[in-house]
């Protein structure tokens, strides 16, 4: 009895990992970024087509389109105007998690913010 619980559990697991990767990217994306102390935070919603990344980013300041977006695997860039200033972001989807590492350079400033897939 415990062996077929477990075949089924890691079945279960397998299935939802194969979902995830199937949906890569594309999606809508939740998370904060802290800045100097303060947490703020970040919807993105993207979508992966042919080695580009397109789509919107919200922040406390308002929405704005994703620019310059390239997509290489599980690897991606893309910028974003915030206050006039294009904000290069770098980032890595880990599909077995279902989540993003973000890397953003914003006027100098290094942030890293972590995104989980917004259900």
């Amino acid at each position: 009895m415990k062996k077929k619980l477990f075949s089924t559990a890691i079945l279960v697991g397998i299935i939802a990992v194969c979902f995830a990767f199937a949906a890569g990217i594309s999606g809508k994306w939740v998370g904060t970024v802290n800045v100097s102390g303060s947490e703020y935070p970040l919807t993105y919603t993207l979508k992966a087509d042919s080695g580009k990344v397109t789509g919107t980013a919200e922040n406390p300041q308002g929405e704005s389109p994703i620019t310059e977006g390239k997509l290489n695997g599980d690897k991606f860039t893309f910028n974003v105007s915030v206050g006039g200033l294009d904000v290069p972001h770098v980032g890595t989807y880990y599909p077995a998690g279902d989540s993003i590492g973000m890397d953003i350079d914003y006027n100098g400033m290094k942030l890293h913010s972590t995104l989980k897939r917004d259900k």
